[in-house]
C-alpha cells in the first residue's frame, strides 16, 4: 500500500512538472478540419441492472457508449492512466468512432470531466486527435500534441478544489506534453459530484470504429508510472483496490445485455490496474 501510494504521489509530481510551453495549443476544429464530438456521461437503458461477477470481483453493467473500469466512492482528486492508440481499421466501420480517455464524474452523474485521444473514421479515411473536455462544455483539441497509431499516451484529471482541475496528458513516444488548469463553469443543472473515476474506450452510440483491441495500463502499456489509479476520500491507488466500488463497462448495440457486444473490456490484470478492451462490431 505504502509502495502504491509513493508512486501515485511520484506520478503526480511528474504531471504538475509539465509546464505548458509557449509552443502548446489547443484548437476548435480536429486537424482534418471538423468539429469535434462530445464525450458525454454514461447512459443506461431503464430497468437495466449491474451484476456483481463473484469470479472477477466487479460489479458489470452494460450501456451503449462505455466500455472499461470505472470506481465509484466520493470526493474524487485525481485520476490517471495510460494506453496505446491503435489503428482503427475504416473499411470495416466507415464513419465510426472511437475515443480512449481518463476522467473524473459521468457513471451516475451529468458531467465528465476528462483528457484522451480518438480514433475515428472520417469516411474510409483513419482520424486521430487528443483532447479535453469538461462536459457539457465543448471539447478542446490540443493540436501542440501528436497522435499516430501506435503512439503511447499518460494522462491525468486532478481536481484542485473551488471548480479548478489540472488537466495534463504526455505522448510518451514523441515526449510530447500539455498541461494546463481548467475551471469548470457548468450550465444549470450541470454540477460535478466527484464520485466516479474512469478507465475508457467510448463510442458515440451510433457506430464503433474497428479499434482491434486497446490496451490500457502500465501493465500492457510498459509505459512507466502508467499504473490505472485514482483517489477518493478513502483509498488511492490501483483500480481493484476499491474492492466492491469497481465496475466493469460493457457496450452493447441497444445497451441491454441481450443485444449483441460492441466492445468488450477484459479482467484486470495481475496487478490490478491493465486491462485491454476489444472490439467485437458496430
Amino acid at each position: 500500500m505504502v509502495s502504491k501510494c509513493l508512486g501515485i504521489l511520484l506520478l503526480l509530481a511528474t504531471m504538475c512538472a509539465w509546464a505548458q510551453s509557449p509552443s502548446a495549443s489547443t484548437s476548435p476544429l480536429t486537424p482534418d478540419g471538423r468539429i469535434p464530438r462530445q464525450h458525454p456521461p454514461r447512459k443506461i437503458l431503464p430497468g437495466m441492472r449491474p451484476v456483481y461477477d463473484p469470479v472477477n470481483h466487479v460489479t458489470v453493467s452494460y450501456n451503449q457508449s462505455w466500455a472499461g473500469y470505472a470506481v465509484t466512492g466520493s470526493k474524487f482528486t485525481q485520476v490517471s492512466g495510460s494506453w496505446t492508440v491503435t489503428a482503427v481499421n475504416c473499411s470495416k466501420s466507415k464513419n465510426g468512432y472511437s475515443s480512449q480517455w481518463v476522467g473524473i464524474d459521468g457513471w451516475t452523474s451529468n458531467t465528465v470531466e476528462q483528457i484522451g485521444t480518438d480514433s475515428d473514421c472520417n469516411g474510409t479515411t483513419p482520424s486521430y486527435y487528443v483532447w479535453y473536455e469538461f462536459y457539457p462544455q465543448n471539447t478542446i483539441v490540443i493540436s501542440s500534441v501528436s497522435i499516430a497509431p501506435g503512439d503511447k499516451y499518460l494522462a491525468s484529471v486532478v481536481y484542485n478544489g473551488n471548480s479548478e482541475y489540472t488537466v495534463s496528458i504526455k505522448n510518451v513516444t514523441t515526449n510530447q506534453s500539455f498541461s494546463k488548469e481548467v475551471k469548470f463553469t457548468g450550465t444549470r443543472g450541470s454540477t460535478p459530484e466527484w464520485n466516479s473515476a474512469e478507465w475508457i474506450m467510448e463510442m458515440d452510440g451510433n457506430e464503433l470504429a474497428d479499434f482491434g483491441t486497446e490496451p490500457f495500463g502500465m501493465y500492457y502499456t510498459d509505459v512507466t508510472g502508467g499504473n490505472n489509479t485514482a483517489t477518493d476520500s478513502s483509498y488511492s491507488g490501483v483500480i481493484s483496490g476499491f474492492g466492491s466500488a469497481v465496475q466493469e463497462s460493457i457496450t452493447t448495440q441497444s445497451g441491454s445485455s441481450s443485444s449483441p457486444v460492441t466492445s468488450m473490456p477484459s479482467a484486470l490484470a495481475s496487478d490490478g490496474e491493465g486491462f485491454t478492451v476489444t472490439w467485437e462490431s458496430e
